[in-house]
């Protein structure tokens, strides 16, 4: 048998062509209040066949309990190297009044020096070229939102030696052309490569993508968009998630990061073809990677969720080792956690405290990784930094939503879906909400300064995939943020001060009080003391957990909120990228 089962010869691997079409017609617009979205361009990226050395599964069964292969499908990020003017910028930190459950109107105070940006690709014309900040976190890092400290600051063994050239930014080691590595089965450079990057416009879309196996980098303001200038095709990992550094970016480099199914990492710089590979055969996790993000703000670190439900930060020039958890770290874990509560049994259930296997104000900065924290045993399954670069929030397969401090390594706070696991997440621009998609087809709105969900948007029928708020129809009352889910729908959402209030018959809870977290402590205390005697060390630490863990909250008492648009594609809609232009 071959080996893809058929035939006594192997199969021959046949490569697919990435196809672009432009579709025309009134199934191709959607009308929103502001005008007609129109569908201009459909760019179907190729899906790649197995390497022949992979042996796959036929029939597999769908009810088995075997865990399988860590699989994405396909990622996508756009990223423009010059940056153009954002719009009407507006931040609120998390100290100003906000929105009241009860939903009475809050002044907003708007801060001259500070800025939203949104995290995701922007909307590109027609040409492919930036109508809007394409990447527009790279407008982020050229202003200050806020006062928030690099991480790792005031650890010395963190500051990289000065460079003789500011300007000349470090390369990976290995050329990719020319490996011989296992790991890389085949890699196709466009022919055209160097007379493309030079005659491209400055404000043209770059676009990565990563599709099981492969990943292509493709130049969105090309007439040919659907060649890639790039394609790297793997062995047998798969390239989970990727994402692009906008601090570093420049019209001759491009640092690149990639997760695979495997638990490595590789930095790849696409201009000169070079690449690193880190956490080699898994040497540090070896469990996949789900979700990888730059840390905003730095050149060499950058952040990886592992399957495991492990964070580590790595430092892409850094070298591996064989990681041990450092004992000095899980003594002083966050949260005042004792080293039993978050042990090899206890963790999977333990929801309130974070293990810190590595402070990133640890001693031993020579190796990787630089920074490791274990949340639970569950799957992570999506992280987002905020705008303000303080906190970071995490979903996991458990269901549960984290909201991290980051910088200090502490847990803030502990939400909980309405059923199933949470599956991916982003904050508002203004860094007041959270938005999480889940297995319950629900999107949850989350306010960070009332500690508190606020509604519920439902009009998925199968999983939620990915939500993002859209910056051009945000400003300091209204929000505009999408979705789009497993069911092929595309739904746009709209909420308001004005929306987000609970029913008149409910009493309100303002569990981001001090007062209400008081109550609430006391209760516990008068609860728990009536039932057993305890040290007064573990009192503290479970009224501390306490206050972070927040119950899932009835669906009576929350404002369930609809769509004000609803777009069904009967195709999976993570296999293409849809360039829209608004008209009329």
């Amino acid at each position: 048998m071959g080996p893809y089962g058929a035939g006594i010869h192997p199969v021959p691997m046949i490569e697919t062509n990435n196809t672009l079409s432009n579709p025309t017609g009134p199934e191709w617009q959607f009308l929103v209040g502001e005008g007609t979205y129109t569908l201009k361009e459909d760019l179907h990226l190729a899906t790649p066949p197995p390497h022949p050395s992979e042996a796959t599964v036929p029939n597999p069964n769908p009810l088995s309990t075997l865990p399988q292969p860590a699989s994405a499908g396909t990622s996508v990020s756009l990223i423009a190297l010059e940056c153009r003017p954002a719009p009407n910028l507006f931040y609120k930190g998390l100290s100003s009044t906000t929105l009241a459950l009860s939903g009475a109107p809050s002044s907003i105070q708007e801060h001259p020096n500070e800025g939203r940006y949104s995290a995701e690709g922007g909307v590109a014309s027609e040409d492919g070229r930036t109508g809007s900040t394409s990447d527009a976190a790279a407008a982020s890092a050229s202003i200050t939102i806020g006062s928030a400290p690099a991480f790792g600051e005031g650890n010395a063994l963190l500051t990289q030696a000065p460079s003789k050239d500011v300007n000349k930014k470090r390369k990976p080691k290995n050329n990719m052309t020319k490996s011989n590595s296992s790991f890389i089965s085949r890699v196709i450079v466009n022919e055209s490569l160097s007379k493309k990057l030079t005659e491209r416009p400055n404000d043209g879309i770059f676009a990565f993508a990563n599709i099981n196996r492969a990943f292509q980098w493709l130049d969105m303001s090309s007439s040919t968009k659907q060649d890639y200038l790039t394609k790297i095709l793997f062995t047998k990992a798969h390239c989970l998630c990727h994402d692009v550094n906008v601090h570093t970016k420049s019209v001759s480099h491009l640092d690149v990061i990639m997760g695979f199914s495997t638990g490595e990492v590789i930095w790849w710089e696409p201009i000169s073809q070079r690449y690193t590979r880190l956490n080699k055969n898994g040497a540090i996790n070896g469990t996949p990677v789900a979700a990888i993000r730059w840390i905003p703000g730095s050149e060499n670190l950058f952040l990886a969720a592992h399957m495991d439900g492990s964070l580590v930060v790595y430092d892409k020039e850094k070298e591996d080792a064989q990681f041990n958890p450092e004992e000095e770290a899980v003594n002083g874990m966050a949260n005042g956690a004792s080293g039993e509560s978050l042990d090899a049994n206890n963790i999977g259930t333990h929801h309130n405290t974070i293990r810190i296997n590595k402070s990133v104000h640890s001693k031993n900065q020579k190796v990787n990784p630089v920074a490791a924290w274990k949340l639970s045993n569950h799957r992570i399954n999506a992280f987002s930094f905020s705008p303000d670069n303080r906190h970071l929030a995490v979903v996991s397969e458990d269901g549960t939503l984290r909201i991290i401090d980051y910088l200090k390594e502490e847990l803030l706070d502990v939400f909980y879906s309405y059923y199933g696991g949470l599956t991916c997440v982003c904050w508002s621009p203004d860094g007041q909400y959270v938005l999480t998609g889940g297995q319950d087809d629900l999107i949850s709105i989350w306010s960070l300064s009332e500690s508190a969900l606020v509604a519920r948007c439902q009009g998925h029928q199968s999983w939620v995939s990915a939500v993002a708020f859209d910056p051009w129809r945000c400003d300091e009352r209204n929000y505009r943020f999408g979705s789009v889910g497993e069911d092929g729908r595309l739904c746009l959402w709209d909420f308001s001060v004005g929306m987000l209030h609970r029913p008149k018959a409910q009493s309100v809870r303002h569990r981001g009080s001090v007062s209400s977290r008081y109550t609430a402590l006391q209760r516990a205390e008068t609860a728990t003391s009536n039932s057993r005697l305890r040290s007064n060390s573990n009192l503290d630490t479970e009224d501390e957990e306490m206050a972070i863990a927040h119950p899932v909250e009835p669906r009576a008492r929350i404002p369930m909120l609809p769509p004000v648009l609803v777009s069904i594609d009967g195709r999976p809609t993570c296999e293409e990228i849809r360039l829209g232009d608004l008209a009329g």
